[in-house]
């Protein structure tokens, strides 16, 4: 891993939305750990705002003084035990009952960074003016583009666009998430968001606004302006010079 140190600013904001009274999203901003997160409580499933609560108090006690490798073990042991006390929670509901949330973590040491995921909440990267898509949903209109059935375009407003394949407190008895790591540049913005802003705004509207002054509050500002109807939540993250 490379020694380069970077100075950190993040920005973080969650808000109901402009139509839900109950905000289902939560999120984690712990700039000393390098560490950041966005939960969503998924959507009809019961008690989505349980679920994305117990993400966010699980990765707020990992402990300050680890390494990179020791801090991402945590996450990962930590929203695993989240995932087990979930599903043991929906099986005394009786047959049927989901409690569940997605995820995507963010971790910064060392100018690197790591992203872990599951479920269609999502991480982009502002590099030099180019916004790309750190994560890839885990949906069912993204296996459908991927197989080539669906353009990017028919996806984002497919009646079905809702619809995730997997998350924490879902699916099989064992937690899968997907990760990517790769170096971090001075100027980077990384930001985290719940589906409710990026099925909101488009890429190019999107771009423009993380790399606004106060990017966090001017995202969910648009949302809201566009009349969101989901919650909205969106952390951003810059990488500087230290």
């Amino acid at each position: 891993m490379s020694v380069t140190k970077r100075a950190l600013a993040d920005w973080a904001v969650t808000h109901p939305g402009a139509v839900r009274p109950l905000n289902e999203d939560a999120l984690v901003r712990r700039p000393e750990v390098g560490l950041w997160a966005v939960a969503d409580g998924a959507g009809g499933h019961q008690a989505g705002d349980v679920a994305s609560g117990m993400i966010a108090a699980a990765l707020d006690a990992v402990p300050a003084a680890l390494s990179a490798d020791e801090a991402l073990m945590q996450v990962r042991l930590r929203l695993a035990a989240v995932h087990d006390a979930l599903r043991e929670r929906a099986a005394q509901d009786g047959p049927g009952a989901v409690i569940a949330s997605t995820v995507v973590v963010l971790l910064i040491r060392d100018g690197h960074f790591a992203c872990l995921w599951a479920g269609d909440s999502r991480a982009y990267l502002l590099r030099r003016g180019v916004l790309q898509a750190v994560t890839t949903d885990h949906s069912l209109v993204q296996e459908l583009v991927a197989a080539g059935t669906l353009t990017d375009a028919e996806a984002e407003h497919h009646p079905q666009a809702n619809v995730i394949t997997r998350a924490v407190g879902a699916g099989e008895a064992m937690l899968e998430l997907d990760k990517i790591t790769a170096p971090v540049e001075a100027g980077d913005r990384f930001l985290l968001c719940s589906d409710g802003l990026c099925k909101t705004l488009d890429a190019a509207t999107l771009a423009r606004l993380v790399a606004t002054p106060d990017p966090a509050e001017q995202l969910v500002a648009a949302a809201l302006a566009a009349g969101v109807r989901d919650n909205v939540t969106a952390v951003v993250v810059e990488a500087r010079d230290a």
